[in-house]
């Protein structure tokens, strides 16, 4: 059993294409992995969210983040993002007051820690526990000044088959958030915009598989479940977002690319509002992710 498991942490470690650790094979699930002790990492996020089902909106997020390996089980990273905004001919009472175009302006900065109890080459099922803390400054749907604070633990369990040739991973999470939006001038007349303080708690289940086709290439799929709850009104909003992905990791960068569509939805429903099955409040029909890595 000692020899296998030694056989099969060498074959995902030195393979032509194998995952390096914390290789991000997906664009909104992650993997158990953790960078080894010295070891660091680079990211480049940019995330394109459009389509309401009315008028036009375009959201464009960008997330820059630095890994490093503390010890082999424990990593830290920082992450400063940002966001561009265009909307026009879509007005939501209580979240989109008017139309708005800006480029790229900072939206929040967060600080995360990563710990591995499991690996998934040395013990044969990943399992690691994260934790991250985020302050913001724009709302992310409106683009509106807004302070929130938040904190996000997950869970994030891993699993390789045929010697890391098909990789599974599954994350459970929660979020806690406190917010509070700055009032606005010149609002449409009886436009509701609360300032008050709000508490907001949502989980997440996400799941993912991917196939190594070609040496350095592989293409998975995703799928992930989110439920919002809400100060006052309880379960606000759920939404259930799939799609495909491809991967291309190389010895010192790598890259992923994910188009994910809502397939279901439900919660809150904004005036005139055509498609019932989805929620378009806060969430869009679409998005695309592109990630890009760099190890040193």
């Amino acid at each position: 059993m000692q020899l296998k498991t030694t056989c099969v942490t060498l074959a995902l470690l030195v393979l032509g294409g194998a995952a390096n650790a914390d290789e991000n094979l997906f664009g909104y699930v992650r993997g158990s992995e953790v960078l080894p002790k010295g070891a660091g990492e680079f990211y480049q996020w940019f995330t394109q969210r459009s389509d309401k089902g009315s008028g036009m909106y375009r959201a464009i997020d960008s997330k820059t983040e630095i890994e490093f390996g503390v010890t082999d089980r424990f990593q830290i990273s920082a992450e400063l993002n940002a966001m561009s905004l265009k909307t026009s001919g879509l007005v939501i009472d209580g979240y989109l007051p008017a139309d708005k175009k800006f480029g790229l302006r900072l939206q929040s900065v967060e600080l995360a820690v990563k710990y591995n109890f499991l690996s998934p080459a040395k013990d044969d099922f990943g399992l690691s526990g994260s934790a991250s803390f985020e302050y913001g400054v724009l709302d992310v749907h409106s683009g509106q000044k807004k302070t929130e604070y938040e904190l996000e633990t997950q869970v994030l369990a891993q699993k390789y088959f045929m010697e890391g040739q098909i990789v599974w991973v599954g994350n459970v999470g929660v979020r806690a958030a406190y917010e509070q939006r700055k009032a606005i001038a010149n609002l449409p007349q009886n436009f509701d915009w609360p300032t008050d303080p709000e508490m907001e708690i949502s989980t997440k289940i996400g799941t993912g598989l991917s196939y190594r086709f070609m040496p350095n290439w592989y293409i998975g799929a995703e799928i992930l479940h989110e439920t919002e709850f809400e100060t006052e009104v309880g379960q606000e909003r759920w939404s259930l977002f799939g799609g495909p992905t491809l991967h291309y990791g190389g010895d010192k960068w790598w890259s992923s690319l994910t188009y994910f569509q809502q397939l279901r939805g439900g919660g809150e429903k904004y005036l005139g509002q055509t498609d019932t099955g989805l929620h378009l409040i806060e969430k869009t029909k679409n998005e695309i992710r592109l990630k890009v890595g760099y190890n040193f």
